[in-house]
């Protein structure tokens, strides 16, 4: 007789809201606490059954011995492939940690992990505050780069935008801070509204110059932003609030000194795909990096 082997038992998969504390808000991420076991091809099969633009995989790993902060190892999945860095699903995930352990259960109350992705290594600090919990990532350190004309202009031409319809005061340029990101600027909210873009087109062009969104702005005011992301590469027509892409702006906006270098900065993205998010980015004078803040919550299961 053949002993049959039970299979191993799936990950529980939590869902969350990132940079939101309404569930029907924000960017929607999956979660898997310990995803000790699961290889690549598994990971991929629950993102795209999770079906958001990334769900992140954690798997506990060893810090120093005098180190207060809890260290995982994070990788990240759209529904097509992995990605090197996820803002918003860093920030749910450790939310989850935290809420898991227990940490934040009263206003003040603080928790801190060190996640090892990809990118580099990112630092994740969660609070709670007035009922609502909040993590704050910090980027590895950003760069920034020119875009090629004949690229910019195959961009634009994906999108649908006309010639006077990118801002003149904010260039385009190719910027990183854990992924990389195509920093594009509308002239007018009403043209970052207008989102309907010619996907395969687009997504050759994020392929062939290893793009994770194109990020379109807008600039409502000296610090005050308005942010799309098409995310085709990841089989997502839209992301909802990307924090990496956020992260990538910053350093964007320290760049080109937009902004002080102590500066921080309001994201608005989702408004118009009905799931409204507010993303805090902040820059410190004397460090590179950019630190990414907003709130998550937990999705019932009635709104996954």
């Amino acid at each position: 007789m053949t002993t049959k082997i039970p299979a191993a038992p799936s990950p529980a998969v939590l869902r969350y809201a990132a940079f939101t504390a309404d569930p029907s808000g924000g960017n929607p991420a999956g979660v898997v606490l310990d995803a000790a076991g699961l290889d690549d091809a598994a990971m991929l099969t629950i993102a795209a059954d999770v079906g958001y633009s990334e769900t992140a995989f954690l798997t506990p790993a060893a810090g120093s011995p005098d180190d207060s902060e809890q260290h995982y190892t994070a990788r990240y999945f759209s529904p097509k492939a992995e990605v090197p860095f996820c803002g918003h699903a860093t920030v749910a995930a450790a939310v989850a940690l935290a809420e898991r352990d227990g940490a934040v259960t009263g206003d003040g109350e603080e928790a801190a992990y060190v996640f090892a992705t990809r990118a580099g290594t990112v630092p994740v600090a969660v609070s709670r505050a007035a009922g609502t919990v909040r993590a704050t990532l910090t980027s590895v350190t950003p760069h920034v780069e020119e875009a090629a004309p004949d690229d910019v202009a195959e961009a634009l031409a994906a999108l649908g935008w006309a010639a006077d319809e990118p801002a003149a005061d904010l260039p385009p340029r190719i910027a990183f801070a854990g992924a990389r990101h195509l920093v594009l600027a509308a002239a007018t909210r009403a043209r970052l509204a207008r989102l309907d873009y010619d996907f395969a087109r687009l997504e050759a062009l994020m392929r062939r110059l290893d793009l994770t969104t194109v990020q379109l702005v807008w600039r409502e005011s000296r610090y005050v932003f308005h942010a799309r992301d098409p995310f085709p590469v990841g089989g997502v027509v839209e992301d909802p609030a990307t924090g990496a892409a956020a992260a990538a702006f910053g350093a964007y906006a320290r760049e080109l000194a937009l902004v002080p270098p102590d500066s921080v900065l309001t994201l608005h993205q989702g408004e118009d795909m009905g799931r409204p998010g507010v993303l805090t980015v902040t820059l410190r004078e004397g460090d590179r990096r950019v630190r990414v803040s907003g709130a998550a919550v937990r999705i019932p299961p009635a709104q996954a």
